[in-house]
């Protein structure tokens, strides 16, 4: 039976429907005519009553040693009383909040919770910021930003160096492990849990309401100065909501999830363990990343844990699907209670799509549905979704339950803005960025741009057509859609590529700095593991595998608006001390070619060296 006969695996999903209202001025309103069902004050009052419902239930769970820690929803519900006190007890308020600094684990997971239990706004950092980071430019930005009344590290020792140069002295801190030898204040976290509760606990979890901010969320933005953007209790707690209205199959067992996304981004840390919060599951903290180097951690916890939704990044997907043939036991766990995947962030590449479906028919028998949604940390992020399957990169589908939506004429393009009670009000302390991420009407606006997937029928959804402000013209005055010629040289290099940064403005054609995957092509060239990255992008078998490849490539354009002239292979990683990259690993184009300019420079001289490919369009 070939795969298109093959059943698709039963899956209740609610009903995505929007209707349009057309403008005179050429804006369009898109309304979500699904209702958005009742939601509780907070997130943490769901994680209350799953505690006196069904409190043995497994709610989080980490990796010790070949075992899980595991906590049970009453078991937290426990915990998270003594560690308000204690986070009372420490004078924390909004003006002085709880900052982590450390990944996830139980402890952050508890702490996070006590928090927004008593009112006081918690802020996840990426731990990149003290651990790969050599200046702590940013991890001080934003202890400057917060004014921070206690910090949490799990080991004191590791990220001594990056407290010491960041944190007064007087400034609490608190570790799982490891205290630092120094003279500001430590205290161990088992300590807190010691802490007696008085009703002062109650007193603080009672004049909680569903606008008070429970955590503030930093994203890096275009310049690469982190920004804290707030998010209230309402915008967790209707986020899940419109997050079971879309997947209405999490109301009817609790779900399991087996998940490494950072909690310092909203997928991870609000949208994902809130699924397991917000519907009486439970969550596994995969200790392995989408990387050569601990991607065999995640095919060791598929052993153990049987995911019923299973969301992540196109990559981790791409090293899943290269590793099943030889981890069959990760691949029978993945499908075996699968509802469905869902992926975000970037296109999922027709090779890692296809073997996605070939290893779910093989195992079961059945297609599983692949999904994508759309949205940001300033939508709690659950913004878009499509409920039918998904087969082509782009597809955001069609606003949550609750949500209006703004399409505007932008030049050629058409921009996206949002509003909703799942959107930010705004950013922490930061008047003049909240006002200019509002329109006149109250609408956020994100800075992306959509097209209908069908002009005549809105019941197929939206398009991501790119970031309004990324698309750039050329000398000659050919504007070039960046998202577009971005993504057909990932599909053309996949999977000896991570990403590419594009030039071209105010020159005559497109070029490319090509970022490579450097493990792919070591194993492509038979390269040993750590061999040096010029060794490697200089190797005769790597550069002729993207020569001929982007060669293919141009000879499929139609124009100077798609056609990719010259490239060049990267051999220098992007500096996330310089802003070239995030912690989750998106590439901020302007500062690359700002701190590259010599390879911007290369690309677009009137004599290029060798180490350039000349790509010719076809005809041309």
């Amino acid at each position: 039976m070939n795969h298109l006969g093959t059943p698709m695996r039963p899956v209740r999903l609610g009903n995505m429907a929007a209707a349009a209202d057309h403008r005179a001025d050429g804006t369009t309103i898109l309304r979500s005519v699904e209702t958005l069902g009742a939601y509780p004050r907070a997130i943490v009052d769901a994680l209350e009553a799953w505690a006196i419902k069904t409190p043995d239930t497994v709610l989080i769970a980490d990796r010790e040693g070949e075992g899980w820690r595991k906590l049970t929803f009453a078991q937290v519900f426990e915990r998270i009383q003594p560690l308000g006190q204690a986070l009372l007890d420490a004078g924390l308020s909004p003006e002085r909040p709880l900052m982590i600094i450390s990944g996830n684990e139980i402890e952050h997971f508890l702490l996070g919770m006590a928090a927004i239990w008593v009112g006081i706004p918690y802020a996840p950092i990426s731990p990149a910021y003290s651990l790969v980071s050599t200046d702590y430019g940013k991890l001080k930005h934003i202890a400057g930003l917060l004014t921070p009344g206690m910090v949490y590290a799990s080991d004191g020792a590791r990220f001594a160096p990056a407290i010491e140069a960041t944190f007064a002295s007087d400034i609490p801190l608190i570790v799982r492990s490891n205290p630092p030898p120094s003279g500001r204040p430590v205290r161990l976290f088992d300590d807190l849990l010691k802490t007696m509760v008085t009703p002062a606990v109650a007193a603080a979890h009672d004049a909680i309401t569903a606008d008070t901010v429970a955590k503030v969320l930093f994203t890096s933005g275009s310049t690469g100065l982190p920004k804290g953007v707030i998010t209230t209790n309402r915008m967790m707690a209707c986020n899940q909501q419109m997050i079971r209205t879309a997947l209405a199959f999490l109301e009817d067992e609790p779900p399991v999830l087996l998940d490494w996304m950072p909690w310092n981004h909203v997928a991870g840390g609000s949208h994902n363990t809130g699924i397991a919060i917000y519907n009486g599951g439970s969550f596994y903290i995969d200790d392995g990343q989408p990387t050569p180097a601990r991607i065999g951690r995640t095919l060791e916890n598929l052993r153990h844990v049987q995911p019923t939704f299973f969301t992540n990044v196109p990559k981790a997907y791409e090293f899943l699907v290269a590793a099943f043939d030889d981890h069959p036991e990760a691949r029978r766990n993945l499908f075996a209670r699968l509802k469905l995947l869902q992926y975000a962030g970037a296109g999922l590449s027709q090779h890692v799509f296809d073997g996605l479906d070939h290893a779910a028919r093989a195992e079961t028998g059945e297609r599983i549905l692949i999904i994508t949604g759309y949205g940001s940390t300033e939508t709690a992020p659950f913004a878009f979704t499509t409920t039918w399957p998904v087969e082509a990169a782009g597809h955001i589908g069609l606003p949550a339950a609750g949500m209006t939506v703004k399409l505007v004429p932008n030049g050629d393009k058409t921009e996206l803005r949002l509003k909703g009670p799942n959107v930010t009000p705004g950013y922490w302390r930061d008047a003049e960025k909240t006002a200019e991420a509002f329109d006149e009407e109250g609408f956020y606006k994100i800075g992306d741009a959509v097209r209908y997937a069908d002009p005549d029928d809105l019941s197929k959804g939206l398009v991501f057509d790119g970031r309004v402000t990324e698309d750039f013209k050329l000398s000659t005055g050919t504007w070039v859609n960046f998202s577009a010629v971005r993504a057909s040289v990932i599909g053309a290099c996949a999977p000896l590529i991570r990403d590419v940064v594009l030039t071209g403005l105010d020159h005559n054609f497109i070029g490319a700095m090509i970022i490579p995957d450097l493990d792919a092509c070591a194993r492509l060239a038979g390269l040993p593991p750590g061999s040096e990255a010029q060794a490697i992008v200089d190797h005769p078998a790597v550069r002729e595998k993207f020569a001929g490849n982007l060669a293919a490539l141009a000879e499929k354009s139609t124009g100077s608006s798609n056609h990719v002239a010259r490239a060049l292979l990267m051999a220098a990683a992007p500096d996330i001390d310089k802003g070239e990259i995030t912690d989750k690993g998106s590439i901020n184009q302007r500062a690359v070619r700002t701190h590259r300019a010599d390879l911007v420079a290369a690309l677009h001289s009137d004599a290029p060296g060798p180490d350039i490919f000349i790509l010719n369009r076809k005809g041309a």
